[in-house]
């Protein structure tokens, strides 16, 4: 039943078979969070974040991302390791930032992969790895996710055949690895 009431907020979110309406928008997720839906909750972190129909504010939104990621969601996990990155919200930090988004993107959030992959490439928050780095952003290409793909040629050029082959076999690895998520609506920040 919590889905139905954050499915209905999605609804009146987008003006999709009804009007636009905020204020449902709010009570159907605020409804659904307070039944355990943890897409409400990245939902009414997404509305806070963008000020949809609220005021900005991107100090709450990082608490309901929190909210969502401790309970595991992924799509929570990747938004607030990009509000640590960012500093929005929370304190810039890279070490934060990393372990959210290596959390998410052990669960398949492709986004988080590749999220990853840039701070192993980059070395903020983790050692500089760019074997590591291709191969989550490769996952996430092969995951159909090609957000990414600008890197893959500069780390590959950074590879040598035995380290482009293990990358190459550890991407295929994860994207095998990870679970088809279940089929719900939030949205990526």
């Amino acid at each position: 039943m919590p889905r139905a009431y954050s499915n209905l907020g999605i609804l009146y979110l987008n003006g999709l078979g009804v009007p636009q309406d905020f204020a449902e928008v709010r009570c159907y997720l605020q409804f659904a969070a307070e039944h355990d839906d943890t897409s409400a909750l990245v939902n009414l972190g997404f509305i806070a974040d963008r000020g949809l129909g609220v005021e900005k504010n991107q100090a709450a939104a990082a608490e309901w991302y929190r909210r969502a990621a401790d309970a595991g969601h992924a799509l929570g996990q990747n938004n607030l390791a990009d509000m640590y990155l960012r500093g929005e919200g929370v304190p810039q930090n890279d070490g934060l930032a990393f372990a959210w988004f290596r959390k998410a993107a052990e669960q398949g959030q492709t986004g988080a992969c590749i999220k990853l992959g840039f701070l192993y490439m980059t070395g903020r928050g983790v050692a500089p790895d760019a074997e590591a780095a291709y191969a989550w952003i490769l996952a996430a290409y092969l995951a159909g996710d090609q957000r990414g793909d600008e890197y893959l040629g500069p780390l590959k050029a950074k590879l040598d055949s035995p380290q482009l082959a293990r990358a190459t076999e550890r991407a295929k690895e994860l994207r095998a690895s990870h679970h088809a998520a279940p089929a719900e609506v939030a949205f990526f920040r």
